[in-house]
């Protein structure tokens, strides 16, 4: 019965809201959530009058998965993935409405116009420092799986020596890394809402932790051909949680910048590997 859907719907969210309410340090964020959670109760407390008696809950195995998200992955990331349920079922409750009587039709248009102006209004009131950094941390991991990438590819078409393409790899990554983080640094200081080190340290940090990822292939076979698969599919797994994050926290489209920038990973490994086969043939290697 959709009713009971909706209940549950409603209770989950009001569950886990006060579930980040109750863990969450920063005042500013715990009335935020608060305020939320007060609010998906309002709405629980309607579906509750279609289904007497009947009580909702929530799986303790999905509320521990609800909290590793959050500390893993940060309150604002969080949020908005709820919310992007919270949109999609705003249709379903117009569609509920056109068939309900006077009273309750009311009711659950005011449920409507909550869910869409202030869920948006509320989450976009959350402060979280990670935010302010998610532009430097994804330049670091995604420029490191373009060029690390085309490394390897490069040397797949120089030699048949896996730990020396990895070990090169490592190499490349690390000094890359550094000037990554330097011209965050840079950057940064022309912005007085961020700090200059702490963009150097994330774009740097994800940089070389890209690197290694992508490194760690060679040094477990001596078949180059296979470690380059095994890498691009790291990179490719890499880019597809980043650009999944991505598209959560800023509401974007999975799709297109998911594939530009595989393409443009792929591009620039194709190329690198013909100009490393032509180095190979001029100079005898």
């Amino acid at each position: 019965m959709k009713y009971s859907q909706y209940l549950l719907d409603e209770y989950s969210a009001l569950v886990l809201y006060k579930e980040l309410a109750t863990q969450e340090k920063n005042p500013h964020n715990k009335e935020v959530l608060t305020k939320l959670a007060a609010q998906e109760q309002e709405h629980y407390i309607f579906w509750q009058k279609f289904i007497p008696g009947h009580k909702a809950s929530v799986s303790p195995f999905f509320l521990f998965a609800f909290r590793l998200m959050r500390q893993l992955l940060g309150l604002t990331f969080t949020i908005k993935l709820l919310e992007r349920h919270e949109h999609e079922i705003i249709e379903e409750y117009k569609n509920v409405a056109a068939e309900l009587p006077g009273e309750e039709k009311i009711q659950l248009e005011k449920i409507i116009q909550d869910e869409k102006e202030h869920e948006d209004f509320f989450a976009s009131q959350i402060q979280e420092t990670v935010i302010k950094y998610i532009g430097f941390i994804a330049l670091g991991l995604a420029d490191a799986i373009v060029e690390i990438t085309g490394t390897h590819a490069g040397f797949l078409g120089v030699t048949n020596s896996t730990l020396f393409a990895g070990i090169s790899g490592l190499i490349v990554g690390f000094s890359a890394a550094i000037s990554m983080g330097s011209a965050a640094y840079l950057q940064a200081k022309q912005d007085l809402s961020r700090s200059s080190w702490v963009s150097a340290i994330a774009t740097g940090v994800s940089y070389i932790i890209s690197a290694v990822m992508l490194a760690l292939p060679y040094f477990f076979t001596r078949n180059m051909a296979h470690a380059f698969i095994f890498s691009t599919a790291i990179g490719i797994l890499l880019i597809a949680l980043l650009t999944f994050y991505s598209v959560v926290v800023f509401e974007r489209r999975f799709l297109r910048e998911f594939l530009e920038t595989v393409f443009l990973m792929l591009g620039t490994a194709l190329a690198t590997f013909f100009l490393g086969s032509f180095l190979r043939k001029i100079f005898h290697l």
